[in-house]
């Protein structure tokens, strides 16, 4: 029997890595998939943003969140188990997609499909390390080590070491296929400029694709067939030489609530309170007083994108959730309070 062709699919906090498999899934092509969700937070938010997105292609039976932590440290407790019961099926899906979270290192992973109970049954077709050119270009997550020390001698605060660093360096190492996602933030010499940066980053032969809001050509993504757990060796990682991978330097939490009544007012007032604590990221859903849609909110540092997804279902709460991600040291209590004033 052939092998189940699985994509996982890496990527920075706020990279954009959720709208690109929901365009996956409504571009499916006539494919049965499954997904796999490493939340990161104690919300299934990610979860609820694909949804329903397309029933034939992904039936919420075949969506299954991984919530206890980074799926790349839980391999044998959550990964393997859940991988099993996907291939135990009477019909199983013809494609994976895994969906890591921004914390998670993609090599401890795909060792995992050599697994005994895996291998036989299932293959990393691709690693999609998915990165937003905009940030790129802003240096919050540079690969150019000349740039890191000029910016590092100039501000003191700065940790030599960072995780943020490793992880961008440890997606791009692992990669089958870079996707440059949010092209459209910056102009054409930059994207050039931040292009050669990524590709510095990537082993030999690693494609890059430029995308404005996750939209990729399905067959670019999957069925690159790289059988990446038999190709660990080419895919150099930190940990290799013993290091520890820690995420003490993240924190996470959520904040919940009822309406608010002006979508504008509040996401300059969100703005404002990740631009005065140093939020990396905030996700989530917020319900609107008048209006019967959920709106959905994606912020990345200030830079904030809320859109109307789908109506309410009538066996959910009409609430506020968002999840609040930043480094260790985030006052969450001030964070909390200010929260408070906008969505109660």
């Amino acid at each position: 029997m052939s092998k189940v062709p699985t994509t996982v699919i890496t990527g920075f906090l706020g990279a954009g890595k959720t709208t690109l498999i929901r365009h996956l899934l409504e571009n499916a092509q006539g494919r049965r998939l499954a997904l796999i969700i490493n939340e990161f937070g104690d919300v299934g938010v990610d979860a609820e943003l694909v949804k329903g997105c397309n029933d034939e292609a992904c039936p919420e039976d075949d969506i299954v969140e991984l919530a206890n932590g980074c799926i790349c440290c839980t391999v044998a407790d959550d990964f393997l188990p859940t991988m099993q019961k996907l291939l135990d099926r009477p019909v199983p899906p013809d494609h994976i997609l895994i969906e890591t979270s921004g914390l998670a290192l993609p090599k401890p992973l795909v060792k995992a499909f050599q697994w005994p109970d895996i291998r036989t049954r299932a293959t990393v077709d691709g690693v999609i390390a998915l990165i937003d050119a905009d940030a790129v270009a802003a240096g919050r997550f540079a690969t150019d080590e000349a740039a890191l020390a000029a910016a590092r001698a100039g501000d003191p605060n700065l940790d030599h070491d960072s995780p943020l660093e490793e992880l961008f360096e440890e997606q791009l190492a692992c990669a089958d296929m870079v996707v440059l996602n949010k092209t459209d933030l910056v102009d054409a010499a930059t994207l050039a400029d931040v292009e050669g940066r990524v590709a510095a980053g990537t082993r030999p032969g690693v494609g890059i694709l430029r995308a404005r809001h996750g939209a990729v050509d399905i067959a670019t993504l999957l069925g690159i067939v790289a059988a990446a757990e038999e190709d660990l060796d080419s895919r150099p990682s930190h940990i290799d030489d013993g290091e520890e991978h820690d995420h003490d330097d993240f924190a996470s939490f959520v904040a919940k609530g009822g309406e608010i009544a002006d979508v504008d007012a509040f996401a300059a007032a969100l703005g404002e309170i990740i631009r005065a604590h140093d939020i990396l990221r905030v996700k989530g859903m917020v319900a609107v007083a008048g209006k019967p849609m959920r709106l959905v909110v994606q912020a990345v540092g200030p830079r904030i994108q809320p859109y109307f997804d789908r109506n309410w279902q009538a066996d959910e709460p009409r609430q506020t959730a968002l999840v609040v991600i930043g480094q260790t040291g985030l006052n969450e209590t001030a964070i909390r309070q200010a929260l408070n004033a906008l969505i109660g």
